[in-house]
């Protein structure tokens, strides 16, 4: 089985760019990555939804990398460049998500692995032997084939799932393809069928998808809201952010305003939708993380796992 999964680094077919390259040999995808996983950080996060964070917080897996490349990514020194980050073996991955269960992690919080969703299922099944009992949480944009997510599903409690647009001139704007806003729909409607129903209650089972309106686009996330509400409303919950902040360069984007949120909270209701809304803010800039630090997050949003700490010094000089 492990060998199996390792083919699909050489002809890469876990996302739906379809690179065509041979990761395994060190050519890099579109996600600018080889077949060696690097993660950029690894702790206790309280940042998520508050049933994913739990008491002490998330257990998170940051991985390096992306396949898709958004102007304005939050994460952008690890999406694209900036920061490497520390390559792991499998072993090590593994060994990862045991201490995060010991630190005290609500759930194993795996942040953009559709890229190394091979070695991530052996990980996954080498700490469950050893005794991983937290849920699995799978957060990403979105944009993987759903060959990929077949793969990886079994061991998949939650899914934290991004749909950004279903605008392909938004997608093009703000999430670096187009051919974004068509690649989300069949992996909607492939997580539907195999997870019809979302409970945050009972542990984490199901999805829950998050939405952030992107600037000067509230048509498009009006559009959004009612397509979900037609097809998906009674499987998944939803989380709507309005929280955009450009990481790098202000372009002069207009924050959302307060006709504006609160048209979105009246349709939110209208619709019958039951989530999650994020409140609007003036201190966004807070969120940018910077991945070179030993703590990238604010004050008392997250805690770093000291063995990755350990590994970083050992491994980033």
């Amino acid at each position: 089985m492990e060998e199996q999964l390792s083919l699909l680094y050489d002809c890469c077919t876990l996302c739906p760019n379809l690179c065509k390259v041979n990761r395994n040999a060190g050519q890099l995808g579109r996600c600018a990555q080889s077949a060696a996983v690097r993660i950029a950080w690894s702790g206790l996060h309280r940042g998520e939804e508050p049933p994913v964070s739990g008491e002490k917080g998330s257990g998170m897996i940051f991985f390096c990398g992306c396949p898709l490349h958004c102007q304005y990514c939050q994460n952008y020194q690890i999406s694209q460049k900036g920061w490497d980050g520390v390559e792991l073996s499998v072993q090590e991955l593994s060994a990862l998500m045991l201490e995060l269960q010991a630190f005290g992690a609500a759930s194993i919080n795996l942040v953009t692995g559709t890229h190394f969703i091979p070695s991530i299922i052996e990980a996954i099944k080498t700490a469950k032997a050893k005794g991983l009992t937290l849920p699995i949480v799978w957060n990403s944009s979105g944009y993987e084939s759903v060959e990929a997510l077949k793969l990886i599903d079994p061991y998949i409690d939650l899914y934290l799932i991004d749909v950004k647009t279903l605008s392909s001139d938004v997608a093009s704007r703000f999430c670096g393809l187009a051919s974004y806003s068509k690649a989300i729909v069949p992996v909607m409607k492939f997580l539907k069928r195999r997870h019809p129903v979302t409970d945050l209650e009972h542990g984490l089972k199901g999805a829950l998808v998050r939405h952030l309106v992107f600037p000067g686009t509230i048509d498009a996330t009006v559009d959004f809201l009612h397509w979900f509400a037609d097809n998906f409303r009674d499987n998944f919950l939803l989380s709507l952010m309005v929280q955009f902040v450009p990481p790098k360069d202000d372009p002069g984007f207009p924050k959302i305003t307060e006709q504006e949120y609160a048209m979105l909270l009246d349709l939110v209701d209208e619709l019958d939708i039951d989530g999650f809304v994020q409140e609007t803010s003036n201190n966004e800039i807070l969120w940018i993380p910077d991945f070179r630090r030993d703590q990238p997050f604010p004050e008392g949003f997250a805690d770093p796992l000291p063995c990755f700490l350990d590994l970083k010094k050992d491994r980033c000089r």
